[in-house]
């Protein structure tokens, strides 16, 4: 009877033992393989994610590039305004029409007009419009009468308006805007300019100046009139 109770005993021990090494081995690398799995979908779902981000990289630039162009138009229609009425306030305060009646410097347009019956001078130019946003240094390259930069303009101002000159709509300027901006001959077939913008030949920063443009040399993603280049770009008050 005793030793049939033994027997049970050890019997009953048997099943109770703990699960042997190699079972413990086949969940380790069930385990194991379970990783790997995980490990490789990340893998592909980070490499999914970088060609994402670098099909997108080109078009967030763009948006960029577009954004500081419109910008920079904006800016620039503001200077040609500036100009215009600085040009109409020192004609009115008895200054020939000419040369001698444009603003030399940005600063004088900054500064503001002296109008007769105020005592204060009358602001025309923002000081943010004052900086060209499309420029390293932030500058705007001035632009002089009679310039090359100025024929190139009027050149592809008649090829976008189909040979045809535009005129501004100030009789002040207009009556002047032969003088300084000289007629162009001989633009057919042409659609691009010459290329005389950006040549240093009137960008100093000071001197009689009718107009600016960017001293960006890129291309641009906007046009202004038909021009994809910003250099050739020219804001100014004899064109509008």
């Amino acid at each position: 009877m005793m030793s049939h109770r033994k027997e049970h005993h050890k019997i009953l021990g048997m099943v109770e033992t703990q699960p042997s090494a190699s079972v413990h081995s086949r969940e380790a690398s069930h385990r194991s393989d379970e990783g790997g799995y995980v490990l490789v979908a990340l893998i592909a779902l980070m490499t999914l994610m970088a060609l994402f981000a670098m099909a997108a990289a080109p078009s967030i630039v763009q948006q960029s590039q577009r954004e500081r162009e419109q910008e920079a138009i904006f800016r620039g229609e503001e200077v040609a305004e500036a100009i215009r009425l600085y040009y109409k306030a020192q004609v009115t305060n008895g200054r020939p029409q000419g040369d001698t009646a444009l603003p030399t410097d940005m600063d004088q347009l900054a500064e503001g007009v002296t109008i007769a019956g105020r005592t204060k001078k009358l602001q025309i130019l923002r000081a943010s419009a004052a900086h060209d946003p499309l420029s390293s240094k932030g500058e705007w390259r001035l632009v002089k009468p009679h310039s090359p930069e100025m024929i190139d303009f009027v050149r592809d101002l008649m090829v976008y308006s189909e040979n045809v000159r535009p005129n501004t709509t100030d009789p002040q300027l207009n009556a002047v805007a032969i003088l300084m901006a000289p007629p162009v001959l001989g633009i057919g077939g042409l659609s691009t300019s010459s290329g005389s913008s950006g040549s240093g030949l009137s960008g100093s920063s000071t001197g009689p100046f009718i107009g600016v443009s960017s001293s960006s040399s890129r291309d641009a993603v906007l046009t202004y009139y038909g021009i994809d280049h910003h250099d050739h770009w020219v804001f100014t008050p004899l064109f509008r």
